[in-house]
């Protein structure tokens, strides 16, 4: 696993007022990309062809060679009265001087060959964006090029997100990208994106814990999961302990993923306050018990 980011803190919590600048941001960028791609031409000249792309083949000489065909997964074509050929990593101008130079050779000379690549290789952006999706590598494309394609990021983003490349052992990597960085310009992050790689922006869930007993205000506390929240948080939002409260034999029950079984963590709430003990950080479901 390969990780690009500056040192910040391991949790990032991002404010309202921080993700409203996020979104407007994005907003912007998508914008004036779509201005600049409709105001002038964009730089197919080298971009690579690769497996899955849809090439549009024509011959001046030949028009029976005329014909559109799908690159394959091991990167090659099969084109009527020249047979396989190997197509991928060239750019459109290779392929047209490839296929002329074998035309030269079996059947006419100084052949006009043109190359228009109909369908492109795509990357595909899910999670905190408006318009998750696949979308198409027309020409060198950067990771805020495609979040904005995407319609930009959405309120409910996290801290990260993470760009899941396929290397060339055929292993998954991931690439973890620090979003308060890129937005500030890091070009280091902003990184230019591969045919079938995966843009995960994760969706800031909602959590839930309960807190029943002797505390003021019982009931369900929700945060966001980017924000966390300890056992002493929890009771200070639950209005703290009551008069009676036993403070020394504070209960958490919780079920762990997968296990299925409930397990009790009794804690001494008088000790977390002294900073005798570490304050705990509670998970989706806990339910807090003050007898």
């Amino acid at each position: 696993m390969r990780r690009i980011q500056r040192k910040e803190p391991k949790d990032i919590v991002l404010g309202p007022a921080y993700l409203a600048i996020l979104v407007l941001f994005f907003r912007f960028f998508a914008l004036t990309t779509l201005v600049a791609q409709e105001g002038q031409a964009l730089p197919f000249n080298d971009y690579k062809i690769g497996t899955r792309d849809l090439l549009e083949i024509r011959v001046f000489e030949l028009p029976e060679l005329n014909q559109t065909v799908r690159v394959s997964e091991d990167g090659s074509v099969s084109l009527s009265l020249i047979g396989k050929v190997d197509v991928a990593g060239l750019t459109a101008q290779e392929l047209e001087k490839r296929l002329a130079s074998i035309l030269d050779q079996k059947y006419t000379k100084a052949s006009h060959v043109t190359v228009f690549i109909k369908e492109y290789q795509k990357v595909a952006v899910f999670g905190a964006v408006s318009k998750p999706g696949n979308y198409e590598l027309v020409g060198p494309t950067t990771l805020l090029q495609v979040i904005s394609q995407a319609g930009g990021l959405t309120p409910d983003t996290m801290g990260e997100l993470y760009v899941f490349r396929q290397g060339k052992d055929g292993q998954k990597g991931k690439i973890a990208i620090n979003l308060r960085d890129l937005i500030k310009g890091d070009q280091n992050l902003n990184i230019d994106l591969q045919p079938n790689d995966v843009v995960n922006i994760p969706v800031d869930q909602l959590v839930t814990v309960y807190v029943y007993g002797e505390v003021k205000t019982p009931g369900a506390i929700q945060f966001k999961q980017s924000q966390k929240i300890t056992l002493l948080q929890a009771i200070a939002q639950a209005g703290g302990p009551t008069e009676w409260a036993k403070e020394s034999r504070i209960m958490i029950k919780r079920k762990p993923a997968g296990s299925g079984k409930e397990m009790k963590i009794f804690v001494n709430l008088k000790d977390v306050i002294a900073g005798k003990r570490a304050d705990i950080m509670l998970e989706e479901g806990d339910v807090i018990i003050v007898p």
